[in-house]
């Protein structure tokens, strides 16, 4: 049976939150606020933009990081080949190395085609570019753009495919996964908005995309994925683990 949330209407229930998110956010100001603030604690510049723990630790080894982990989920996959992993996760960690790819590739296409500027290249924080609202004709003289959405914290979020991949074969484990791509994701985005290259909004796009992404792969890739509620049922608490691999095989053959 499907995960509750790959059904279409929890799809455009997300969908729609982010955009009724979007509003206050994009058009009433609330990015510039957001930003001002964080400018003027800088000390009316982007102190953090170079800052070894943002620019050196979060942005550069963070993305190191990510692709260490994707690394790791295909060695996984290929064990699953032998007799080291179970091949009931064979199929997950096959869609979570697809997804994880996609989610970032979805962010980073419509990057180029948005034409949004970053805070630090806006005048308002020390750029030399007026700011622009999201549906305005961008004039050839001001050069390109790509900031929206949020290209760096694609790579967090892009792992929130890792609740659905254990939804399928661990469903107590799922949490870990979502935590995982849920913290890793605004860890990425809130150094970016420190750095000044970012808006909140680009990121609530970039987790909004990759959520979208995960589950909608979910829903083709892990059709007989249970939710929590029904592996309970499947799996009782006082079975042993055995049996518990056991069941899981039945689930994704």
């Amino acid at each position: 049976m499907r995960h509750p949330a790959t059904r279409a209407n929890a799809l455009l229930a997300v969908l729609g939150l982010a955009c009724a998110a979007s509003v206050p956010l994009m058009f009433l100001g609330g990015d510039q606020a957001i930003a001002d603030l964080l400018f003027r604690l800088e000390g009316g510049r982007w102190a953090l933009r170079d800052a070894w723990l943002t620019a050196t630790l979060i942005h550069g080894w963070g993305r190191s990081f990510s692709m260490a982990c994707l690394c790791m989920v295909v060695v996984a996959w290929a064990m699953t080949w032998t007799r080291h992993v179970g091949r009931a996760w064979r199929r997950p960690l096959a869609y979570l190395i697809a997804t994880a790819l996609a989610s970032t590739l979805v962010v980073s296409a419509l990057k180029q085609r948005t034409g949004l500027d970053c805070p630090w290249d806006l005048v308002r924080y020390g750029g030399d570019r007026i700011a622009l609202g999201p549906f305005a004709l961008r004039p050839s003289t001001m050069g390109k753009a790509a900031c929206f959405p949020a290209g760096h914290a694609s790579a967090g979020y892009g792992w929130l495919a890792a609740y659905f991949a254990l939804a399928a074969v661990r469903p107590r484990w799922r949490w870990w996964g979502l935590g995982f791509g849920l913290s890793l994701g605004a860890t990425f985005g809130i150094a970016q908005q420190l750095r000044g290259a970012h808006f909140l909004s680009h990121d609530l796009w970039t987790l909004t995309l990759c959520w979208l992404v995960a589950a909608g792969s979910a829903r083709l890739w892990l059709p007989h994925a249970t939710s929590h509620a029904e592996a309970e049922a499947v799996v009782p608490s006082h079975m042993p683990a055995d049996a518990d691999r056991h069941i899981a095989r039945k689930v994704i053959p």
